[in-house]
């Protein structure tokens, strides 16, 4: 069994696992769409947390993680479908680990996407402008800490295995201007 990691399961997998690779899935792209009630934000006042859309010739750059005994497998899942429990699809793609490669390092691998179908996912938030995104994300906070501390782990996770993501980033950059505004201004 093959998972993939585009956000939070890059720093943090939770299960154990035999291989871990850095690679990407083609035709998708990481967008901070979904909202998250039971993690990082509540209720009343949801967090934002990465999904997947699709988006024709882009590339999205995560974690995969091989898990071989079957006992490993049932926990890892069981544990997943708690952990992802907001997102309603599950789909199988094929992973890369090379730009140039023709045929997948991969091929079948899983991936938790939170669709925009608010019939099926009712914690959909869509898009937004990056100013209204970061400011939901600056004031949310739920049972695994502030939305802002997941945000800028992914940045970190992401730079780490050298993926330059032009909207995690640029989010990241308008997160840290309202929070040095908000610093500015209480001093």
């Amino acid at each position: 069994m093959w998972v993939f990691g585009y956000g939070s399961l890059i720093w943090k997998a939770g299960f154990n696992y035999d291989q871990r690779l850095v690679g990407f899935i083609k035709d998708y792209r990481r967008v901070f769409y979904q909202g998250s009630t039971d993690h990082r934000g509540t209720l009343d006042y949801p967090g934002r947390t990465v999904t997947l859309e699709p988006a024709e010739g882009e590339v999205c750059w995560g974690a995969a993680y091989k898990v071989s005994k079957k006992e490993d497998q049932e926990v890892a899942l069981t544990y997943l479908e708690v952990r992802e429990k907001q997102y309603d699809q599950k789909a199988y793609l094929d992973f890369f680990t090379e730009p140039t490669a023709t045929s997948p390092a991969v091929s079948g691998i899983m991936v938790y996407i939170a669709s925009p179908d608010k019939k099926l996912n009712r914690n959909y938030l869509g898009p937004a402008s990056l100013e209204d995104i970061a400011k939901q994300i600056v004031h949310a906070e739920g049972p695994s800490g502030p939305n802002r501390d997941y945000l800028f782990q992914l940045e970190k996770a992401l730079l780490q295995i050298g993926c330059k993501d032009k909207h995690v980033m640029d989010l990241a950059n308008e997160v840290r201007g309202i929070l040095s505004q908000g610093e500015q201004t209480a001093s």
